[in-house]
């Protein structure tokens, strides 16, 4: 991979920068920002500002390390990193607001779009990676040792006295997905039984699984901590995180729905901070280096499921096909789903009030 030489960030403006715009990314919520701040005595020649959603956290303080070392290879550089990590949502909108991050990795497309209104990424950021997209996942249940309550699909989350978790989909991507999907099993359901789908039932399944929602937090990474710590029967959230966890030691059993959603989580540079930094050369050599072998086994070791094909393949075993799969798509695309299910007026809302 050849890269061209980037203008050197100093160091310590870059850290207090990063350090009051993170204290400025709090703000827009509960839960606190996890930010890692290098040490300004040991600067790169290059610093890197990466800014993601938080369940991204742990496969890229491996995959950084990694990158650092290619890059120096290449082009004899030094690089750093600053890194920010919080709910999808917070984060693109810090971004927005100031957050001056170079690269951002994000849970879905949708908050990717918010920064190229904002003139922020360019309109053709899915030129890089695989469509815009460097990981994929799918939506999943995961349950206490033994699964006591006899969790097996979706439906199974409306009976009586069962306790689920998932986070706030005003603030996190994660969140949305777990929506998408419930909303798009009753769709799939209502499908099956009417040969049509019937958005009125969807929502009347959203609504019965949502009246036993214990808690709403702010991130995905939040809601999991709240189910580690023992809050809730059962959670709804991304494969990687259940599988990342049972690595860990941790454990918990991992439900894949019959009908659920493909996840699909993209990357893209922030070309005007890029650009007035000087690092627009690393920051787009860092979202390629995110699809190649090398970091999508790094993804891959923390349960996502890799975008490279060959990678797939070879953990193809950990990866069940459910037979209901489908993608944004089938709800209409992501156009469709904001102004149906979160529109100010929408599915969502309307079942959040009751109506």
């Amino acid at each position: 991979m050849n890269f061209k030489r980037s203008r050197q960030l100093h160091g310590c403006f870059a850290a207090l920068m990063l350090a009051i715009l993170t204290l400025a990314a709090v703000g827009c919520g509960n839960e606190k920002a996890i930010t890692t701040m290098a040490d300004p005595s040991k600067q790169g020649d290059v610093t890197l500002v990466v800014g993601a959603y938080s369940v991204a956290k742990d496969a890229m303080e491996d995959i950084l390390p990694l990158f650092a070392a290619q890059w120096k290879a290449d082009t004899g550089q030094e690089i750093s990193f600053q890194q920010s990590y919080e709910a999808s949502g917070t984060q693109a909108r810090a971004i927005v607001g100031g957050f001056e991050a170079d690269v951002t990795l994000l849970a879905l497309e949708g908050d990717v779009e918010k920064l190229v209104k904002a003139g922020l990424v360019a309109p053709t950021w899915k030129e890089q990676g695989e469509q815009g997209m460097v990981t994929r996942s799918v939506v999943a249940l995961g349950t206490r040792e033994g699964n006591p309550k006899g969790i097996h699909d979706f439906v199974d989350l409306a009976k009586p006295g069962v306790k689920v978790l998932y986070p706030n989909p005003k603030t996190s991507g994660g969140a949305q997905w777990d929506i998408n999907a419930i909303y798009g099993a009753g769709l799939k359901l209502s499908e099956e039984q009417e040969g049509v789908k019937d958005p009125a039932a969807a929502k009347a399944f959203l609504e019965s699984v949502h009246a036993n929602v214990e808690s709403l937090d702010k991130s995905g990474r939040a809601s999991m901590a709240a189910f580690e710590y023992g809050v809730g029967d059962v959670i709804v959230t991304y494969e990687n995180e259940l599988l990342a966890r049972i690595a860990q030691g941790v454990k918990y059993e991992v439900i894949i729905p019959k009908n659920t959603i493909l996840i699909e989580n993209p990357a893209a540079v922030v070309e005007k901070y890029a650009d007035e930094h000087g690092t627009r050369a690393a920051a787009e050599a860092l979202v390629d280096y995110l699809i190649t072998p090398q970091a999508q086994e790094i993804f891959a070791k923390y349960g996502f499921r890799p975008i490279d094909k060959q990678v797939y393949a070879e953990n193809r075993s950990r990866y069940p096909d459910p037979a209901g799969l489908f993608d944004i798509n089938y709800l209409g695309g992501w156009d469709e789903v904001r102004s149906t299910l979160y529109s100010k007026r929408g599915i969502w809302y309307q079942v959040l009030a009751g109506i």
